[in-house]
């Protein structure tokens, strides 16, 4: 009998610290230098500079939203600058966006202005499209972002982080382009169109963190087995070319791939193969 209400504690245990885990508030960690900060939702929406935002067509939803959002840059802090000149933004599934600090720094200047939007637990936001899930309980938010040509990319929810970080080319120089190559060279802008575009979710030669989609460098790179049409068809509607239930790849039409920055990210590709 003894044993019996042991293995009942036991289980009674085990049962109350997973309800406490999942009833645990979702923290954001944000991390400048030595500095740790972990903030709840709670937390960030009692901050005095919480302010109600509205995004006429949020990439993520597709539709006008309404958040509840902190300024991105006073949550950092620009001590940031100098030291370190991207912010790294990563979500619960992996995606990390790398965001230039100098472009959040922008919105004080007439630019883009960044903004954490923070879903608040007693008024939940709407499941994204095609998913389970908000975009909640913090988004990475743009308004006005065609001030500053913000790329769809670089709206990452669902964050976990935000690390203040060098830039992705001084971190991995195993990702740039060949010196020698002139400074127009259509492969350097590529290497830009990839690293906001496309390092999100997969790496460049083991370069980046993400492990959403496969390295685009090693083992091979897809110029090297795929047909150019056949890889620009893949980038504008991947479901088009192969599709399976788990696919996350979205479809890269013009208005998030203009034709020249395809041109120049598949470039930048063709020349990493042969590095």
């Amino acid at each position: 009998m003894r044993h019996v209400l042991t293995v009942w504690t036991l289980l009674l245990l085990l049962s109350v610290a997973s309800f406490a885990a999942e009833r645990a508030p979702a923290t954001l960690n944000v991390a400048i230098g030595n500095s740790v900060q972990r903030y709840t939702a709670d937390e960030l929406l009692a901050r005095r500079d919480a302010t109600a935002i509205t995004v006429p067509d949020d990439v993520s939803y597709g539709r006008k939203m309404h958040y509840r959002a902190v300024p991105l840059l006073a949550l950092v802090g620009d001590s940031a600058a100098g030291k370190f000149d991207t912010l790294e933004v990563k979500a619960s599934d992996g995606f990390a966006s790398q965001l230039p600090l100098e472009l959040v720094r922008k919105g004080a200047a007439g630019g883009s202005v960044a903004w954490l939007a923070v879903e608040d637990p007693k008024a939940p936001w709407p499941d994204l499209p095609g998913k389970k899930t908000s975009a909640g309980p913090f988004y990475l938010i743009w308004q006005y972002p065609e001030r500053s040509g913000i790329g769809s990319e670089q709206w990452p929810y669902a964050a976990a982080s935000i690390t203040a970080v060098a830039s992705p080319a001084l971190r991995w120089p195993q990702m740039t382009v060949a010196e020698t190559l002139p400074a127009d060279a259509l492969a350097r802008h590529g290497q830009q169109v990839f690293t906001v575009q496309c390092m999100p979710c997969h790496r460049m030669n083991d370069a980046g963190v993400s492990d959403v989609g496969p390295d685009l460098g090693t083992p091979m790179n897809p110029t090297q087995y795929l047909t150019p049409s056949g890889l620009r068809a893949l980038i504008r509607d991947p479901k088009a070319v192969r599709t399976w239930p788990a696919q996350q790849m979205p479809a890269f039409d013009e208005g998030k791939l203009s034709e020249a920055d395809l041109d120049a990210l598949i470039a930048y590709l063709d020349h990493m193969a042969e590095r």
